[in-house]
């Protein structure tokens, strides 16, 4: 079977133009973000075991490969050059996908992820503290309530977890988009009328199950409006989903691995699902297997973007430009390592000594010779590359300036940096981290209230929380990812309530609760 679209009655929604993007469009996008999702987080890959060089199943990449003391490899050492590893990477394969050079053996490989803890750490920074949603309702019982009902929502979707998720794809991809659903319990209720729950406790319970699912980018192909880029017309995610039974195709993968037919490999579909702001569809290796109305007359979507990119859908990625660094980084520690392997012990060349081929070399070890031009020289040994260091530490230094985070952020302190007990200094020092972390606040604090809008809007639509427009606005609270003076912010909360600062507002910067 195929697409059918006709449910839709949209004309912009075309058959042909889904199939290109599921067939063609979705391979470039996971080459495309899988490298950079590889490049964080720096996967190990195990070789093949038990078969040598000569055995069916073994390519000559894995050979290669095997010609190393380690049974493994790192997803990094594909932005390695030919030299080092021996095999010459395609443009679109993994890290098995290449050709191996007969005349390079492959040498010692050294992969420092430098890039993994940056967007760690910056993900730290970001949301690795609580924040408070704050309503902005006019009426004081309604902005408690809509404020437990938040808190609950997210709770129910893994709380603080959910948010560092939000933080690592974003910063990995680029952007991350979240996908509003209402749950059984809520979307059922849609199909009589509305009628709101007796009591506050059952309102929580339907909306914990409101579910707030985390797209990542290799699965997402929206589909934009032709004359607006910021406009989704409809969404549609394709990934392959792995089912509980086995698969009894002759695949290539079960030839890959060596294993007969009918193996013990999983069965995987490919699922697509397009949501439109009226329908939605979801299709299993292109045949419809359900499909229902929207009854919300939106696209359930938020979109973030990680670092905001004129006239493009995607955010800039974090990762994206300390690649080329990476690879330097790594080829240079390479080639420290084989320069350290072969010199990092002295030799001996002996001259006109008869037979001491036969004799070790060992300490208190002495030769005896009538040749009067009999010599023992020494070369070898590890000397000093002043230069090779200079240039490793310039290009850590490089990856410090693109993406803003320093070795200090880690608690690394190689030198003498003032008095870092100064809140002023330490912000000085971070200055280039916290600059980030306020431009990622907005972009990232902006999608959070959008998703508090879609919840409360669909909420209101089900009736199980009856609210209006101006009950949807949302504060977001971020704390300091700085170690703060308990005393000072005391202290300031004072001052902030003398000047007639709400003791509310001042107890939830404080990070406490009205009630509590």
């Amino acid at each position: 079977m195929g697409f059918d679209f006709g449910v839709f009655e949209d004309q912009q929604l075309s058959e042909e133009y889904v199939e290109w993007l599921v067939d063609e469009k979705s391979v470039e996008v996971e080459r495309h973000f899988g490298k950079l999702w590889d490049y964080y987080a720096n996967r190990m890959s195990e070789l093949a075991s038990g078969r040598s060089h000569g055995q069916s199943g073994l390519s000559a990449v894995e050979s290669k490969y095997n010609d190393s003391s380690r049974c493994y490899v790192q997803a990094q050492e594909y932005g390695l050059p030919s030299r080092i590893t021996g095999v010459v990477h395609s443009a679109g394969g993994g890290i098995f996908a290449g050709t191996a050079v007969r005349d390079l053996q492959r040498k010692e490989v050294v992969i420092e992820n430098d890039i993994g803890w940056r967007i760690n750490a910056m993900s730290d920074f970001l949301f690795g503290k609580p924040i408070s949603l704050v309503s902005k309702a006019p009426d004081g019982r309604r902005r408690a309530e809509i404020g437990k009902i938040l808190k609950a929502v997210f709770e129910a979707n893994g709380g603080i977890s959910f948010f560092q998720d939000m933080a690592v794809l974003g910063s990995v991809y680029g952007f991350v988009d979240c996908v509003v659903r209402p749950g059984e319990s809520v979307a059922e209720r849609t199909s009589f009328k509305p009628t709101q729950p007796s009591s506050f406790e059952k309102i929580i319970e339907l909306a914990q199950a409101i579910d707030l699912e985390l797209i990542e980018a290799l699965r997402a192909l929206p589909i934009l409006d032709e004359n607006d880029y910021k406009k989704t017309k409809y969404y549609i995610q394709h990934f392959g989903q792995q089912k509980n039974s086995l698969s009894r195709k002759n695949s290539f993968l079960s030839r890959l691995l060596g294993r007969q037919s009918g193996g013990g490999l999983r069965e995987i579909v490919a699922v697509t699902e397009v949501l439109g702001p009226g329908l939605w569809q979801r299709y299993e290796n292109k045949e419809l297997v359900a499909q229902g109305t929207n009854p919300f007359g939106l696209i359930p979507v938020v979109h973030i973007q990680n670092v905001a990119q004129p006239y493009y859908y995607e955010g800039q990625s974090d990762v994206e430009p300390l690649i080329p660094l990476q690879d330097e980084l790594n080829t240079r520690l390479s080639d420290r390592a084989n320069r350290i392997t072969f010199q990092s012990f002295k030799m001996y060349l002996a001259k006109g000594i008869e037979g001491i081929e036969e004799r070790p070399v060992s300490p208190g070890r002495m030769w005896c010779t009538d040749n009067l031009d009999a010599k023992i020289e020494e070369f070898g040994g590890e000397p000093r590359t002043n230069s090779e260091d200079f240039h490793i530490t310039e290009i850590r230094e490089a990856m410090d300036k693109s993406s803003g985070v320093t070795p200090v952020v880690a608690g690394v302190l190689k030198e003498k940096l003032g008095n870092l007990t100064s809140a002023v200094a330490l912000k000085i020092v971070l200055m280039g981290m916290l600059a980030r972390t306020e431009r990622k606040r907005f972009s990232y604090g902006e999608g959070v209230k959008r998703i508090c809008r879609l919840v409360l809007q669909i909420l209101d639509k089900t009736g199980v929380y009856p609210n209006g427009s101006s009950e949807r606005d949302i504060e977001i609270i971020f704390p300091s990812p700085l170690p703060e003076n308990i005393m000072e912010k005391l202290q300031e909360a004072q001052v902030k309530k003398e000047l007639g600062v709400s003791q509310e507002q001042v107890l939830r910067e404080l990070g406490y609760e009205a009630a509590e």
